[in-house]
């Protein structure tokens, strides 16, 4: 093995310090173009209505979960008593927690007790918004991250 110089130490620096300045570099690229936007227009005035939206839905009373299982994505409401609920509408976006280029809004139907859609979902991490309006007109909003394993 040969004498280490100042050009071999300069080359080992530039190079070591130039591997770290370009993965920086595609980080930043990747977080500022896969970041999906704003959650509310304004958070002051979101934070001034959430405490009100949360006693309201707390008062419903009730649950959901969320499965998966060969293409049928489920969703069981239930109320205190643990019986099923039928909505009055629902919404469910259907994504990744971390881009939204694979996010999806299916349409979901009540059959025998549960809410079902068919929707192809890749194995990994997802995340389910859910939606829907009591009855009575009381928005319930929930977000259930679910792993796919097949």
């Amino acid at each position: 093995m040969g004498e280490i110089t100042g050009k071999h130490v300069l080359g080992f620096s530039v190079g070591a310090f130039g591997i770290i300045i370009a993965v920086n570099l595609v980080m930043a690229y990747k977080a500022v173009t896969t970041f999906p936007g704003l959650e509310v227009e304004n958070s002051y005035v979101a934070s001034q209505e959430f405490d009100i939206r949360r006693a309201a839905q707390e008062a419903l009373g009730w649950e959901v979960e969320a499965s998966y299982d060969r293409g049928l994505a489920r969703l069981a409401f239930t109320d205190a008593e643990g019986r099923p609920v039928e909505v009055k509408d629902l919404s469910v976006l259907i994504g990744r927690t971390t881009e939204a280029k694979d996010d999806t809004t299916p349409s979901f139907v009540f059959v025998d007790n549960v809410y079902q859609a068919e929707v192809p979902l890749n194995r990994g991490y997802w995340m389910f918004k859910i939606k829907a309006h009591a009855q009575d007109g009381t928005l319930f909003e929930k977000r259930i991250d679910l792993q796919v394993k097949d």
